[in-house]
């Protein structure tokens, strides 16, 4: 089990660290969070759990109006155009062992976080302070980024400043200028495949689960709107393929429409189509998986009162 709220804030005070502590509801994104303690002085950050093709594992954590890049991101790390996405939110629980919302550099705290590389937007040094959730979503503290950078040390993290909006030339003669903050020697954490799970009822003893990796489709080009029509984003569970399901279904009919209504060829809307799927697949990714953890705590309370109304059988009780 992870280190919790207390366990995190005993450790600044115990540091020395000065810090102030706002207490407010659960609160799931930035501008939920501004609601409570944008007016009080202190920077809001974003932060984004990643995931590189070796499955080792970085957190960015940057002012909440900073543009980060990940294709950028990915080249000035050597990791190539593609070589970092999101990380699926299970690396949040078995990981960091912090709930969705709760990515914040103090999640290195857990020892099981160790390997997890840093990268801290330099914006940070321009604050008097800026806001971060320790451990919890439902607290919000606000320190600088000195005594960020003491806390940092204290568990053996050297703090590692970045400008993420800076785009250099990576080539043959200008090497990745992140390069040195790849994780080396990092834990291997398993890909993430849908599987075919049986009901938690059915007997499975001995019986290897089958893995079915999901396949990229290809890009949809024009002369594919009517196609769409009907189409369902499927696999709800994996919210990756889900998002990639509703971008390859809004695509052809926004190029579709577009074509009509400004009179443009379809083969020039592509490439402007492919930079804005690009954007808009972080914002998607995160409001998939909001929703999918909404989803499983309804669920769950569903059957907890469920439980509680009628006894395991899910039925009235014949007494």
């Amino acid at each position: 089990m992870g280190y919790t709220k207390d366990d995190l804030l005993a450790r600044l005070e115990e540091l020395k660290i000065d810090f102030e502590r706002y207490d407010h509801p659960v609160v799931l994104t930035v501008e939920e969070q501004a609601k409570h303690v944008g007016n009080l002085g202190g920077a809001l950050t974003k932060n984004l759990l990643l995931k590189d093709k070796k499955h080792r594992l970085y957190i960015v954590s940057a002012l909440a109006d900073t543009k980060v890049d990940m294709k950028i991101l990915s080249q000035r790390l050597g990791l190539g155009k593609g070589g970092v996405r999101m990380a699926p939110e299970d690396n949040l629980r078995q990981v960091l062992q912090v709930p969705l919302g709760c990515v914040t550099p103090f999640a290195l705290f857990n020892e099981t976080a160790s390997a997890v590389s840093l990268l801290l937007d330099q914006g940070f040094k321009s604050k008097k302070s800026c806001y971060f959730h320790p451990l919890t979503n439902d607290v919000t503290i606000a320190l600088s980024s000195s005594n960020l950078d003491k806390f940092l040390l204290s568990i053996g993290k050297q703090p590692a400043y970045v400008d993420l909006e800076a785009s250099p030339v990576v080539g043959k003669d200008n090497p990745p200028d992140l390069a040195d903050l790849v994780p080396s020697g990092a834990l291997s954490f398993p890909e993430e495949s849908v599987e075919n799970v049986a009901p938690t009822h059915a007997q499975t003893k001995d019986v290897p689960k089958e893995k079915t990796y999901v396949k990229a489709k290809p890009k949809v080009q024009n002369k594919v709107a009517s196609s769409s029509e009907g189409k369902v984003p499927t696999n709800g569970a994996n919210v990756e393929k889900f998002v990639t399901d509703v971008l390859e279904i809004i695509s052809p009919l926004f190029i579709s429409e577009v074509s009509k209504k400004l009179n443009i060829k379809e083969d020039e809307l592509s490439p402007i189509l492919d930079g804005l799927k690009e954007r808009a697949a972080l914002n998607v990714d995160s409001l998939a998986s909001l929703f999918k953890s909404a989803a499983y705590t309804t669920g769950f309370d569903a059957g907890v009162k469920t439980m509680l109304n009628y006894g395991k059988s899910g039925l009235p009780s014949q007494e």
